[in-house]
């Protein structure tokens, strides 16, 4: 920059358009069976933790850890992967309507189908399929009558101190949940557990009751006939006071529309929170009114905010309760109802486990387009499918057909690897067959560069359900390539002793001798190995590449290739539309050299060339509106093999001797 002497402002210009840009290398993807989540949607995850909030956590079954835990260990050691959750077989939405099936896959589906409201699937549904949903309950306070009312009935017969049941009249006033106080000197506050109307006297009821605050006590004071009873709704507590009419809703009405509710939704069962009624969210003063707003501005249309802002539930249709819920609020009086809508979600189910067809539909669907989705890392999880019919199917060939596949997606992005395992039977419980059994899986499947296999089922500790319990272990290779990225580069081979390690290891399905893994490596299957005292490590870097001479038959090679091209692929899109003259190759060259100097200096190449000029941009080239460049580089080779030589020499005898020794000194120099 130029001196100045007095003030001003001073202009420069940074050319960054010959920069190439840094480019992903470590995003995992990975399509499997949930019991929680959106359906048919990519969701970016992050941690472990970011796993079960988005996805819950397994269920207590070997098949949910096998597809759980493949994306878990991945991401002990990556941070990015995409998820998608396989809509599959007999999926359901729990909802408020007993015995009503439905499937809502995500967000987009429910507003392209439920958003309008229809009477038939109910009032509210679980926000996902699943068997978690039929634990939720949903409570709704649409007025100032069912928030409270006094004296709303009287006793109809006596009940002595520590009962835990009294007889009303008139019990349609009530729902269970609702807080009992009786006019007079005792200000107990009594929650009702149960409703039992009594036979031939209408409208009466005993209702079961205990202490709000201890279940376990009954009343306080001996209760006669007669005596009034005062209603709260049983949330009331959380909130500042009974819904009534919205500032909105007043200034285009009059006083009294009503169109405020409260909305509470919790964890009836535990199921979700560990805690039995537990309270997930609470939203106070919704407006029934579909253009109602808030003081920001925002609408506070009680479906759109529980559209925006729930995590558990979906609206579905309008409570009978609610008038003319829905309404623009201009001169409409909106209906509250006499008590609260109190409704448990039922009939969710996470339904079958994916087909081998439905897999391979979701990952054409989200990956199989580079232009879809930036990806690097494809985990195939378990082999393990569903035969259509509720059934598991676990044969060789259901297995290597969908890694087959998942190959091809590989093959045709060309900027990801995949990454298998062999099917369960393979290694669990196979005593000695293990390696030879490992080794017929992987012979039948194809060549690709694109892949990797890895040889091996981890016995890891399933936190989520205090048990013991085989996954795959190609998330976890997958995660160690995500490492090597972030303590290396991706050219750097993620085997062996510095990078290799994989932890939270018990045992191995079958700890390969140096036999086995003499069977597996010419198999091109990467051995992963338990050393005593020195950890389970990756003990490999092959691809499954054919042709084991070629520089593609190593992790390292192919992982360093998909950068580069990736890389400068990017960057030559700067070029499009631009002329094909000597001054833009030259910039091309100017921009991808300094790059793969970079790399070199990175270790990842030995040497490289770049030809752009006009022995490959010839006059028939320009004239076809093409632009040529040919990158020659030399990838750096990871080590597979060392030989050490040990040498016995006599005392009298200098090492150089031996060291200038012709060929074959070396063999006769234990004779010196």
């Amino acid at each position: 920059m130029a001196f100045q002497v007095s003030p001003g402002v001073q202009v420069q210009e940074i050319d960054a358009t010959n920069v190439i840009p840094a480019v992903s290398s470590s995003t995992g993807a990975y399509c499997g069976h949930f019991g929680w989540g959106p359906a048919e949607d990519v969701v970016t995850v992050s941690s472990g933790k970011g796993l079960v909030d988005s996805f819950g956590e397994p269920a207590n079954t070997d098949i949910a850890a096998e597809y759980f835990y493949p994306a878990a260990m991945f991401l002990d050691y990556g941070i990015d992967l995409k998820v998608v959750r396989i809509a599959t077989t007999s999926m359901v939405n729990a909802t408020t309507t007993s015995g009503q099936s439905l499937l809502i896959k995500n967000l987009t589906h429910y507003r392209d189908n439920y958003n309008t409201g229809a009477a038939s699937v109910g009032n509210y549904g679980a926000r996902y399929a699943g068997a978690l949903g039929n634990s939720l309950k949903i409570s709704v306070c649409g007025g100032a009558n069912p928030y409270s009312q006094a004296s709303v009935t009287t006793t109809n017969g006596t009940s002595t101190v520590g009962g835990t049941s009294i007889e009303v009249t008139l019990g349609e006033k009530f729902i269970v949940g609702d807080i009992l106080t009786l006019i007079g000197s005792d200000t107990t506050r009594y929650k009702i557990s149960a409703i039992t109307f009594d036979s031939g006297a209408t409208g009466a009821a005993t209702v079961t009751i205990a202490q709000e605050d201890d279940s376990t006590q009954g009343l306080t004071t001996a209760v006669s006939s007669g005596v009034a009873l005062n209603r709260e709704w049983e949330f009331a507590q959380q909130f500042n006071g009974a819904p009534g009419t919205s500032a909105y809703a007043a200034g285009r009405a009059s006083a009294g529309v009503t169109d405020e509710m409260h909305v509470v939704v919790l964890d009836e069962d535990g199921e979700i929170s560990g805690t039995p009624g537990t309270i997930l969210e609470k939203y106070e003063d919704l407006s029934k009114a579909s253009d109602a707003k808030d003081e920001f501005g925002a609408s506070n249309y009680y479906v759109t905010v529980i559209e925006n802002r729930s995590d558990w539930v979906y609206w579905l249709d309008h409570s009978s309760t609610m008038g003319s819920a829905g309404s623009a609020a201009a001169g409409v009086t909106f209906g509250t109802g006499t008590l609260p809508d109190s409704l448990s979600f039922t009939n969710g189910a996470d339904g079958n486990q994916p087909t081998t067809g439905q897999k391979i539909t979701a990952w054409n669907t989200h990956f199989g387009s580079a232009d879809n989705q930036d990806i690097n890392l494809i985990i195939s999880g378990s082999g393990q499918a569903d035969n259509g019919s509720g059934t598991a199917v676990t044969t060789r060939a259901e297995t290597t057909s969908y890694y087959n596949q998942l190959m091809n997606i590989a093959e045709d992005r060309k900027d990801c690897m995949a990454f298998f395992s062999p099917i369960k039977s393979d290694c669990v419980d196979s005593g000695v067959s293990g390696a030879t059994n490992v080794k017929a899986t992987a012979d039948t499947l194809n060549g690709s560069s694109y892949s990797t296999m890895s040889s091996n089922w981890l016995y890891i500790y399933d936190r989520y359900n205090d048990r013991y319990v085989y996954v795959p272990d190609n998330g976890a290779v997958a995660g160690l390539c995500a490492r090597t990225d972030y303590t290396n580069d991706a050219w750097y081979s993620p085997a062996g002793f510095t990078r290799g390690q994989i932890f939270g290891v018990t045992k191995l399905a079958f700890n390969p001798t140096q036999a086995d893994r003499d069977i597996l490596y010419r198999s091109r299957v990467n051995p992963v190995v338990t050393f005593p005292g020195q950890g389970t490590l990756l003990y490999g870097d092959k691809t499954l590449v054919s042709n084991d001479s070629s520089a593609f038959s190593r992790i390292n090679v192919r992982r360093l290739f998909i950068v580069l091209e990736k890389s400068i692929s990017t960057a030559a899109k700067f070029q499009l539309f631009e002329f094909n003259d000597s001054f833009t190759r030259a910039n091309f060259r100017a921009a991808i050299e300094p790059f793969l100097r970079q790399v070199q200096g990175r270790r990842g190449i030995y040497d490289f060339s770049v030809i752009c000029d006009e022995t490959n941009n010839t006059a028939g080239v320009v004239d076809a509106s093409q632009f040529v460049a040919s990158i020659f580089v030399k990838p750096a080779r990871s080590i597979n093999f060392i030989t050490l030589t040990f040498v016995a020499s006599r005392s009298g005898v200098d090492f150089e001797e031996v060291y200038g020794a012709p060929d074959g000194a070396q063999e006769s120099a234990t004779n010196l």
